[in-house]
């Protein structure tokens, strides 16, 4: 028997045989992802066939490397439920590819499945979460975990072997378009999330692509895929710690970012893929090049088979939908790259095929078990909906409102009835039932509690469009009513029509129908459309006015702080939105959510994030102070007492330090506390940011109820970079400052390093 058929042998010994047997064709055929899985089927009523581009590219390369979106159902794709995989149909088209792969090639190796799981699993009746900043302004990365596992038990069933997961973006530009992907404007906050999602999946056996490597999350100007315009110190302090996370969490894979950093492309860039993330993190897995990315160096090389060449030489090993990897024989022949680069990468490859059992167990069973994942069976979703939407604002305790009272609730706005622009980029289609938007919430909440309240509803005005006849309507209603609730924001759904690059990326808008997503980048950040005037009006009734944005980025504040006597912030928080935000404006729960990034008064302010350097006086301009609501910040229903039981110590000898206060819920409601642990260094090898997030938990306290906590101080927060990008733990005054809700609590200082 061949060694490599001997499933007693290791993943890479059994490998380095099957290496050994291949065609340079066969080993280039690994490489390749150029197929969009979605068009390698068509589907005919209850039945499915594969397709004539499927049967060409396997036989042209005597295989495939990996499969992608063959599950994947949007507009994009042009898959729906009547055109899409739907129950036993997918696991039956897995199989039939599969099946020809291993039947009529030549070595009969099975194709890696990769599929999108930015926040749930892109599938018909694929089990979807709250978007990743959504996620984050929960700040319990431990609840994530457990959501992520049951997106990972629905991928394990489906069959699917690389979860393409968005968890290493960081939000330093809330005008890009994909802010909705990234954990925040924190590199602690992200690193933590990032590692969540990773073990989530990971542990329901499904391997993880994180992405993106690396800074994109950085801009220039908010455009996507544009220059991180940036110095290795700044990446290693604001961009690397999701990555590191994802690495010691365990992910298999990385796909490389689109943007380049200091001038270097990152899928052209050898210290990022091959000395920083392997020789210094100790990765070994897969790097994957992002859509059509490794064709892009044409940029720089103007020869597509040079630009394959650049890339596979630098560190990626997989591509995705290119055709510069199609043609790394010919680099090979005119000698753009070395032949041993081909074998380490296929190696991986393989390696990781045999790790996943694929030659074993390539077929998985052909029926609907992985349809019953919804938020009614798995709360997980629902649970970090309830916990991730932030109150900013409640004017004279005016939220939570009474249901007991016979209160006439004007409901009003373009988001208060639309679910889909709940959900956020990267969503499937979503069957008719699958979700509660804001208005069902409410209805069905005063129902279920026999609730004297009335809700009347009004769309007033659309989303996009400019002022109409609606106004003078809302107006009209706002005067009969006790209390406005007014829902507010963009959207970034798919759904609305429009034409897509070769990437998936929004290429243009037949009308305006998106504010946000991948390629949908914004100028300003103002509520769409006549939103603002609809705001004015509402205000101008002298009613009572609660604001509930919904959106994937920051808004300005100033006019929606100035019409509002309450504000909820509710970044794309999914299925069971509706029923969260109903729970919190009746008082059922309290606000549970900080926010994972700073908001601006107005666009000019940018960047407004929170750890700017102590070299120059952050956020501040002659005519505008701000954030308008800092990093952090929240309230809930209650309010709290905090007390320092042991302070941090001097640490000369460069250990961690920690510490420990007890925290009283001092209200009449149950509610959570969110310890957020910040330091500053006064003295160092080189400037410090005015302050740096260290360490943080969150606490659920019932009325009167006390408890413990210790925040440990990592030696690594501790430490700079200094001007020989040598990480070390300078000697100095160090100051911290525990806050929560946006103000700070408790502080004081201590001595680090020798």
């Amino acid at each position: 028997m061949e060694a490599y058929k001997n499933a007693s042998l290791a993943p890479a010994e059994r490998a380095a045989d099957l290496l050994g047997r291949m065609t340079l064709r066969e080993k280039v055929g690994q490489l390749t992802q150029r197929l969009y899985g979605f068009a390698c089927y068509m589907r005919e009523g209850d039945s499915i066939r594969l397709t004539e581009e499927f049967y060409r590219e396997a036989d042209r390369w005597g295989g495939i490397g990996a499969l992608y979106g063959l599950y994947r159902a949007d507009p994009w794709s042009k898959r729906n439920f009547d055109t899409g995989l739907e129950g036993a149909l997918a696991p039956k088209a897995r199989n039939m590819v599969q099946r020809y792969l291993i039947e009529h090639t030549r070595l009969g190796i099975p194709a890696l499945m990769t599929t999108e799981c930015p926040h749930g699993h892109q599938a018909l009746d694929g089990y979807l979460l709250p978007v990743n900043l959504a996620s984050a302004a929960s700040w319990s990365p431990a609840l994530l975990e457990e959501a992520a596992k049951v997106c990972g038990r629905q991928l394990r069933d489906m069959g699917v072997d690389l979860a393409l997961a968005s968890a290493l973006d960081i939000l330093r530009d809330p005008r890009w378009g994909r802010s909705e992907e990234c954990f925040g404007e924190d590199p602690v906050l992200a690193a933590a999330f990032a590692g969540a999602v990773v073990r989530g999946l990971r542990s329901q056996g499904v391997d993880v692509t994180a992405k993106h490597l690396c800074a994109q999350g950085e801009t220039t100007g908010g455009v996507n895929a544009s220059a991180a315009r940036i110095g290795p110190r700044e990446l290693r302090e604001i961009h690397l710690p999701p990555v590191r996370a994802a690495v010691e969490a365990g992910a298999a894979s990385f796909m490389a970012a689109y943007n380049e950093i200091d001038g270097v492309y990152c899928h052209a860039n050898p210290w990022l893929l091959r000395k920083l993330l392997r020789e210094e993190y100790g990765f070994t897995g897969v790097v994957m090049s992002d859509g059509v990315a490794i064709d892009q160096l044409d940029a720089v090389t103007g020869d597509r088979a040079a630009s394959g060449a650049l890339a596979l030489e630098a560190g990626v090993d997989l591509g995705l939908w290119d055709t510069a990897f199609g043609r790394l024989e010919e680099a090979v022949e005119r000698g753009l790259v070395s032949p041993d680069r081909i074998d380490e990468a296929a190696g991986r490859v393989l390696e990781l095929k045999f790790r996943r059992g694929l030659f074993e167990e390539p077929y998985i069973p052909e029926d609907d078990r992985w349809r019953g994942y919804t938020p009614a069976v798995f709360p997980q979703a629902a649970r970090l909906a309830e916990e991730s939407v932030v109150l900013l604002k409640n004017s004279g305790g005016l939220l939570p409102l009474n249901g007991k009272k016979c209160l006439h609730i004007l409901l009003i706005g373009p988001n208060a009835d639309d679910l889909y622009c709940q959900l956020g980029d990267y969503t499937p289609p979503v069957r008719p039932g699958g979700g509660t938007t804001v208005r069902e919430g409410l209805e069905r909440w005063i129902q279920a509690h026999e609730s004297p309240a009335e809700i009347s509803y009004r769309p007033g005005c659309s989303r996009f469009g400019e002022s109409g006849p609606q106004l003078a309507e809302a107006a009209w209603a706002a005067g009969e009513a006790d209390v406005i609730l007014a829902v507010l924001g963009g959207t970034s759904s798919r759904f609305g029509g429009g034409a897509f690059q070769d990437n998936g990326a929004l290429a243009d808008q037949e009308e305006v129908s998106m504010d946000c997503g991948e390629n949908v980048d914004a100028g300003l950040l103002r509520l769409p459309g006549a939103q603002l005037e609809l705001l004015r009006r509402l205000k101008e009734s002298g009613k009572p006015v609660v604001i509930i944005l919904i959106g994937g980025r920051p808004y300005e504040m100033a006019e929606i702080e100035a019409h509002s006597d309450a504000i909820l912030y509710a970044f794309y928080p999914g299925l069971t939105g509706g029923e969260a935000l109903a729970k919190i404006l009746f008082g059922e729960i309290s606000p549970a959510g900080r926010l994972p990034v700073s908001l601006p008064d107005h666009a000019g302010q940018l960047p407004v994030y929170y750890n700017y350097k102590d070299s120059y006086q952050g956020m501040r301009y002659c005519d505008a102070d701000g954030p308008r609501y800092a990093f952090g910040s929240g309230l809930t229903y209650s309010r709290f007492a905090w007390t320092l039981t042991a302070p941090p110590q001097d640490t000369l000898d460069g250990q961690g330090v920690s510490v420990t206060f007890t925290v009283r819920n001092a209200g009449d409601r149950a509610a959570c506390a969110v310890p957020q642990l910040y330091l500053h260094r006064t003295q160092g090898a080189v400037t410090s940011r005015r302050r740096a997030l260290c360490a943080f938990g969150k606490v659920y306290l019932e009325p009167g109820e006390e408890k413990a906590v210790t925040l440990a101080i990592s030696r690594e927060s501790l430490c700079q970079w200094d001007a020989g990008m040598r990480q070390v733990l300078p000697p100095g005054k160090i100051e911290w400052f525990l806050c929560d809700g946006g103000e700070t609590l408790l502080e004081g200082s201590f001595a680090a390093g020798a």
